[in-house]
Order: structure tokens, then sequence, then C-alpha cells
């Protein structure tokens, strides 16, 4: 058990050590800004809700039919 946790932890220890971090560049200018943008006008959640009434099945070998590509021949 103490030569897995040993295989284990040597590589993780080892690539810590040796994991070079980026440096930290401090810059005024914010190139992410923009003022051109205009601002978002409110939408309603349910603004494109449309009432819908059960509807008994149709056959669905005729929309099977409709829906199948048609046959070259």
């Amino acid at each position: 058990m103490k030569l897995m946790f040993l295989v284990v932890a040597i590589p993780l220890v080892a690539s810590g050590c040796a994991s070079n971090l980026p440096e930290v560049v401090a810059s005024s200018g914010y190139p992410d800004t923009v003022s051109d943008v205009r601002p978002v006008r409110y939408q309603s959640p349910i603004g494109g809700y449309t009432q819908r009434m059960p509807v008994d099945p149709k056959p669905w070998r005729s929309l099977n039919d409709a829906q199948a590509p048609k046959k070259k021949g």
C-alpha cells in the first residue's frame, strides 16, 4: 500500500514543483470594454406563448410516408 502511495504522490509533487505559472501583466488599457454596445431591452419570457389544445393523434402511416425520402427509380 505504501508503494502505491509513493507511485502516485511522487509524480504529483514533482509536477507541482516544476510547473511554470504565467506572469501577471497589469494593463491600464482595457481592450475588452466597448462603448458602442446598445443596452439590452426587456423581452417578456412568455411573449411568444401560444395556447395549444390537445388533439387526437393522426394516422401515423400517412405521416411517416409524407416524411420519408422519395424513392428514385
